[in-house]
């Protein structure tokens, strides 16, 4: 039976009482994770090879069970959640961390990376550790790095080629003030929204169309009434899985580190999903007739230069742009 959002949090907060441990061996605990996407999308892969990982490692002693669709609410709605220790584990698109953590502002610059390759070098490297521990002063740990693709452009009206196509356009964004900026830059109108709402804001209108990965666009069903699909690729920033600092703490230093050494072992399971399931993806958006095309990444490339300008503003942030670029 799916769970509504009230009565999922009720749900934690009854276990939680239970399940808090102190740094004695914890027996039999469930760890709960937050996801906004359905049942078998490849983050949800990832966490539950994590939670396999946990079992054999513990004993059976800790587990998780990944709350997807939304139950426990919209990514934004969840961070607070995971930070006060109601839910312990989430998987967060980077852009809703971006006013928080100055740091994950950078991945998630328009055209930041060449490709996914290079954006999974960086963050499997000390670049990508060094922005993981930015998220502890903020009563999170940061895991690991999980795959989110390359976001492209798709809308209700037209294939977009340049830039000029999408002036006026109003376009979905997540919660974030770079990506606000980042429309705005290409001549468009953003509007922010909760990832669930969109479906019907395209259906009724009330917005023109949105950017996202091809999983995510098959998935949620947007290419239904957003028939036109442009390779923009203007981002290929990753997600993070992030566990509360409260219930990381609460464990012996033993379990910490079989939790680490699960997160980052599961990435590879969740990258061999991914790159399966963008390929399908996209094969069966094409195959129910979406118009899909490539555009002229140049005059998108030129047009948002300011926005990396603006949200790489500080010596550190600056040079963070270098060393993500120097890595070959």
């Amino acid at each position: 039976m799916r769970l509504t959002r009230r009565s999922a949090l009720a749900a934690l907060g009854g276990v939680s009482a239970i399940t808090i441990v102190g740094r004695a061996e914890a027996q039999n605990v469930i760890l709960r994770s937050a996801e906004v996407h359905p049942d078998g999308y490849p983050t949800i892969v990832g966490v539950n090879d994590m939670s396999r990982r946990l079992q054999e490692r513990t004993n059976g002693r800790y587990r998780i069970q990944v709350f997807h669709s939304g139950q426990l609410g919209g990514e934004r709605d969840t961070i607070d959640q995971t930070r006060f220790g109601v839910i312990d584990m989430n998987r967060i698109n980077m852009a809703p961390f971006n006013n928080l953590i100055p740091e994950t502002n950078v991945p998630s610059l328009p055209f930041m990376f060449r490709d996914i390759p290079h954006m999974r070098k960086v963050m499997d490297g000390p670049i990508g550790e060094s922005i993981l521990a930015k998220f502890e002063p903020h009563g999170l740990v940061a895991l690991a790095f999980y795959d989110s693709g390359a976001r492209s452009m798709y809308n209700r009206t037209k294939p977009i080629n340049t830039v000029a196509d999408m002036r006026g356009m109003k376009i979905r964004v997540q919660q974030s003030d770079m990506f606000v900026a980042l429309i705005q830059a290409l001549g468009a109108n953003p509007t922010p929204m909760p990832y669930g709402e969109v479906f019907t804001s395209l259906q009724t209108g009330v917005i023109d169309g949105a950017e996202n990965n091809w999983p995510s666009y098959e998935s949620s069903r947007h290419f239904e009434v957003a028939r036109y699909f442009s390779q923009t690729e203007h981002s290929n920033s990753p997600e993070v899985l992030v566990m509360s600092k409260r219930r990381f703490d609460s464990m012996t230093p033993a379990d910490r580190e079989i939790v680490r050494a699960s997160a980052k072992e599961s990435v590879a399971a969740m990258r061999e999903s991914w790159d399966a399931r963008e390929r399908a993806s996209e094969e069966l958006v094409k195959s129910r007739g979406v118009q899909v095309n490539t555009v002229d990444k140049s005059s998108f490339v030129q047009a948002t230069q300011s926005v990396v300008e603006r949200f790489a503003s500080t010596p550190e942030l600056r040079q963070l742009v270098e060393r993500i670029r120097a890595v070959t």
